[in-house]
């Protein structure tokens, strides 16, 4: 894949990793201030009848806020204040039943559903290209360039290996990766930085959390870039001539 082709003012601009992820802060932020508003009325409360529907209803809104919005309007409080909306394929919001297969793919997929963004032409994750969306800027004169991306376009058609031949390759790299992975944790461990009781037993101090944290962000930003390379034909096996 080339760079990003010409941006022209009525081409759609797809949202980049970065201003996604501050939308998703902004929602999980909203998201621990109802659960812990939901604890503390719990704890104050001596109807033990009273805190159950008010948990029930605490699950209710955490499952349905975001599908009711992105059906609705095409976007939630985050994607709102960050200028994103959520597109459907034909240009209009999502149907309801969708918005909460998406959600439910991202939630079960998870950090993973994030890596196929750079590979495909629109800046798709995976929940949004089994739902047939993606996330686009909602008013593009509030948006500066680092926030967005155009379609991308293939320039060298003629040079780049089959899209078969570039997923076979990119599979076996991200195997590679996995096999690597709990190797490099074992010399973690050897060397200190992580502990023998976090690694075996999940018995963490504070210090064994913010590794795991660093080396699991590092590991998923190692198979995106791999999936990135893979895609746009610059992996050893399927190089673009």
């Amino acid at each position: 894949m080339s760079l990003d082709a010409p941006t022209a003012p009525d081409m759609p601009r797809y949202a980049r990793f970065s201003r996604r992820l501050r939308a998703m802060f902004l929602d999980w932020t909203l998201s621990l201030a109802l659960v812990f508003g939901a604890l503390i009325v719990a704890s104050n409360v001596e109807s033990d009848t009273l805190a159950r529907v008010l948990g029930a209803v605490v699950v209710l809104i955490l499952v349905l806020y975001e599908p009711l919005l992105v059906s609705r309007v095409g976007s939630t409080l985050g994607h709102y204040w960050t200028n994103l909306r959520v597109v459907a394929d034909n240009g209009g919001n999502l149907s309801f039943p969708r918005a909460l297969g998406r959600f439910a793919l991202k939630s079960l997929l998870g950090w993973y559903s994030f890596l196929s963004m750079g590979a495909t032409r629109r800046n798709q994750a995976v929940h949004d290209l089994l739902t047939r969306s993606t996330v686009q800027i909602r008013d593009p004169a509030q948006a500066g360039p680092s926030q967005f991306i155009t379609e991308r376009v293939e320039s060298d058609r003629a040079g780049m290996p089959s899209r078969f031949r570039r997923g076979v390759v990119t599979l076996a790299y991200l195997i590679l990766c996995i096999i690597v992975f709990p190797i490099a944790l074992d010399v973690l461990v050897k060397a200190g930085v992580l502990s023998r009781a976090c690694f075996f037993s999940g018995i963490c101090t504070g210090s064994d959390r913010i590794v795991d944290i660093v080396v699991g962000m590092l590991y998923l930003a190692g198979l995106a870039f791999v999936i990135a390379l893979g895609w746009r034909g610059q992996l050893l096996g399927a190089r673009k001539a």
